[in-house]
């Protein structure tokens, strides 16, 4: 069928154009039809094969089939002559080609040929190895629809990648294989259903899967964040490497060596944690245990060193003037209100009903991670502050967004959310100096009932007598006679604190009763500055380290 497009006077003009400068153009030449075939070669052929088709009307071939299965358009050579692929869909039947309007039919048949894919010997390698390309001769190799690698004395093959293919070759990339002998078979189409070639005659191969060889034998108990060294043979091809089944980020990987972190994981329990430590390779198709008892040491307390705070900073680059022993990270002046303490800032004076007495309802306080800050105190100290202890600290703290205005949006009265105390650890009293020691050597390793006990009556932790333990203590306290009213100084003060976070009823009534969780403050170092020539050291820096009680403390559980 035929169908001719009426043309406009514009299009007019444009065909009497091309008909003037191009002998070989027609009216004809705009008309569109179905496809029209005259003729095709070769009349006969297997899957794979290539068939060239010629007639009229083929620039617009949109689809082919051959005996009703799919056909492949591999080119359009022109408006008369076309190729096409046989696929393992075609039989044996007329070619059919579709375009928008109709579709043309073969006048004859072509016949399909299903013969076997036979490799050629000559050639063939004695050992490939794994992942690398193979190149395989023979006859109709272009009807092999796959290409399976069979480990010997396996049942099941693997897959490989058909990289290229024609008539006499086919090129693929080797697969997995569990031994390092295999035979190589093919799938193809009979006719009837796909089969595959016999594994009697199928070729041998030896293949050289260099699987990973890991020399290293001894491995010290590590912590969370360590590095780990492999050594051996063919550790580039290890693929993960696992504790249990947390994988590991590797940071290095050569032929003979691998470097490894030790993964944190939610799993982990304080203590030692004993684990198998396992390479996957070959894709994850192997598993290799290296030991069973790895073994991944987690603290029983948070340790946080080397913090440094501002004491009210006002100066731009020292405005990071909050530190939370439960995130071990230390604050910018302008994150208080939105990330510090919300709570805080939403109810500003009523978060407090008394000093270190919290006001809110429990499920408010907890949601504020427990911080301290320090500040400038009168008659030029410095002084560590309970959040909770004071509604005039937090204004005098300025924000990084704009060094004018306070953190509390500003002159305005705001306690702070959590409750705390913290007392100075005289290294001159007996029973102070083993903590002091374990806190200084960085050999404490656990706080929890055992470690800490509290007698609320006697008012006691560890022993120690904590009544006097204050929620704002002076440096005339924990850093006496080191620091003079009026003189800049950097010292190393070296001092040891207990510091006591407390649940929602504070520490009013008793200090040694209602301890949510417990820390160890060592101060190491202060920069003790001076703010605008006055007596006020609010531009003073503290380094310190910081120990943290991983879990509530639990008052039944002191024995």
């Amino acid at each position: 069928m035929k169908q001719y497009r009426k043309l406009g006077l514009a299009s007019l003009f444009v065909c009497l154009f091309f008909l003037c400068g191009c002998d070989s153009t027609s009216m004809k030449d705009v008309a569109v039809s179905s496809p029209e075939i005259l003729s095709f070669s070769p009349e006969s052929g297997s899957v794979g094969s290539e068939i060239v088709v010629t007639g009229e009307y083929l620039d617009d071939v949109v689809g082919a089939t051959i005996g009703g299965g799919k056909a492949v358009i591999l080119q359009k050579v022109s408006n008369r002559r076309l190729s096409l692929k046989v696929t393992n869909q075609a039989r044996s039947g007329k070619i059919v080609l579709v375009n928008s309007i109709g579709e043309g039919v073969s006048e004859g048949e072509f016949t399909l040929e299903y013969p076997a894919p036979v490799v050629s010997q000559t050639g063939m390698p004695s050992e490939v190895e794994m992942g690398n390309n193979l190149l395989l001769s023979g006859s109709s190799m272009n009807v092999v629809s796959a290409v399976l690698f069979t480990a010997e004395g396996g049942t099941e093959g693997n897959e490989a990648e058909i990289i290229s293919q024609s008539e006499n070759e086919i090129v693929v990339k080797v697969p997995y294989v569990g031994s390092d002998k295999a035979i190589v078979t093919f799938k193809y189409f009979n006719g009837t259903k796909e089969v595959e070639t016999s594994s009697s005659s199928a070729p041998k191969l030896t293949v050289k899967r260099y699987q990973p060889e890991v020399a290293t034998t001894v491995f010290e108990p590590a912590n969370v964040g360590d590095m780990v060294v492999l050594e051996g043979a063919y550790l580039n091809k290890i693929d993960k490497v696992l504790l249990d089944d947390i994988e590991c980020t590797v940071t290095l990987q050569t032929e003979s060596e691998l470097k490894f972190v030790v993964p944190s994981s939610e799993n982990y329990v304080d203590g030692d944690n004993t684990m198998v430590l396992k390479i996957s390779y070959f894709d994850g198709r192997e598993v290799l245990s290296l030991t069973d008892e790895f073994v991944v040491k987690v603290p029983f307390v948070y340790f946080w060193e080397n913090r440094k705070v501002y004491a009210q900073g006002r100066i731009e680059g020292q405005l990071s003037s909050f530190f939370s022993p439960e995130t071990g990270l230390v604050y910018a002046n302008s994150d208080w209100s939105t990330v510090v303490d919300i709570v805080s800032m939403k109810y500003k004076d009523a978060t407090c009903s008394a000093n270190n007495k919290p006001a809110v309802s429990e499920s408010e306080y907890n949601s504020v991670n427990p911080y301290f800050f320090f500040s400038g105190a009168s008659a030029g100290q410095l002084q560590i502050n309970s959040p909770a202890n004071s509604k005039t600290q937090l204004r005098n703290f300025y924000s990084t967004t704009n060094s004018s205005s306070q953190v509390t949006g500003g002159k305005i009265d705001c306690y702070g959310t959590p409750a705390l105390t913290f007392l100075w650890l005289d290294p001159s009293k007996s029973g102070y100096k083993t903590l002091i020691d374990e806190v200084k050597n960085g050999t404490l390793s656990k706080i929890d009932e055992t470690t800490f006990p509290i007698d609320v009556e006697a008012k006691t932790c560890r022993g120690f007598s904590i009544a006097s333990a204050k929620a704002s203590p002076n440096t005339d306290v924990w850093a006496p006679d080191i620091f003079k009213v009026g003189e800049e100084k950097i010292a190393n003060v070296d001092a040891v604190l207990l510091v006591f976070y407390y649940n929602v009823k504070g520490s009013v009534d008793n200090v040694a009763d209602n301890i949510k969780r417990i820390g160890v403050l060592h101060i190491k170092t202060v920069d003790f500055k001076l703010y605008n020539n006055t007596n006020a050291p609010s531009s003073s820096s503290i380094e310190f380290d910081m120990y943290w009680q991983k879990q509530d403390y639990d008052y039944s559980k002191v024995q």
